[in-house]
């Protein structure tokens, strides 16, 4: 594009090359000095005086005591972009003393893993594989639980999808509106069935276990078996 000079010229500069480059090599430090900023969570990090905390209740057929699980926080670069909650130390309290040991010993484990920092979303897989040889049981709702140690894993999903650590997927809005249109259609007859037989699932109670979610929500929908739980489909 042409511009019309009007004033007289007093003087003039050639930009060269390196004065580009020497500005945005500066502006690159100045990023990477804010970034080198930034606290992630290691094992040298000291417990603040005060930590932000969630307590869970998990109460099994297993035992006559509830188990209270309590997740404590750690909130790094509080007060910047980069604040972000992560978890610090794990306890966990009953009046059952029969398991007391192996407790203490999983609480100070997975308390090491979580001040460790990194990826710590792995131990609620790791905690979920593990099985009772007596068998599970069915928790509220009609979720599946193969061990105590799975449900504990359970709980610490839910904290880490509570502080964002863990992300839902979700269904698509086809799938949500599709079981959405059949668990209405069949809430009244899984609502009287399931107060003749005294329980209190969301699901009909004539509905299977699915393998993907372990939840007793599998109904035959479409000539196809569906979990109204997770939307996992046998038909794909």
């Amino acid at each position: 594009m042409a511009v019309k000079i009007s004033n007289k010229i007093v003087g003039y500069a050639v930009t060269k090359d390196d004065e580009d480059d020497l500005a945005a090599e500066a502006a690159l430090n100045v990023v990477e000095q804010e970034d080198s900023n930034v606290i992630q969570m290691h094992e040298k990090i000291e417990r603040p005086e005060m930590l932000l905390g969630s307590t869970y209740k998990v109460k099994t057929p297993l035992s006559e005591h509830a188990l209270y699980i309590t997740i404590n926080d750690v909130i790094l670069n509080e007060g910047t972009d980069h604040q972000v909650r992560r978890p610090f130390e794990v306890f966990i309290n009953s009046k059952n003393m029969d398991h007391f040991q192996w407790i203490v010993a999983l609480t100070r484990i997975i308390s090491a893993v979580f001040r460790k920092g990194g990826d710590v979303t792995f131990l609620v897989d790791e905690l979920r594989s593990v099985f009772d040889p007596r068998g599970g049981y069915f928790k509220k709702g009609g979720k599946y639980m193969p061990s105590l140690v799975a449900e504990i894993g359970d709980a610490i999903e839910c904290h880490l999808r509570m502080i964002g650590m863990i992300q839902d997927e979700g269904l698509d809005e086809h799938q949500q509106k599709l079981i959405a249109e059949k668990r209405a259609q069949l809430d009244g007859q899984a609502k009287q069935a399931d107060e003749a037989e005294g329980k209190t699932s969301d699901f009909p109670a004539s509905a299977q276990l699915c393998n993907k979610c372990s939840t007793k929500a599998v109904i035959k929908m479409d000539g196809c078996m569906t979990c109204l739980n997770c939307g996992d489909s046998k038909c794909g």
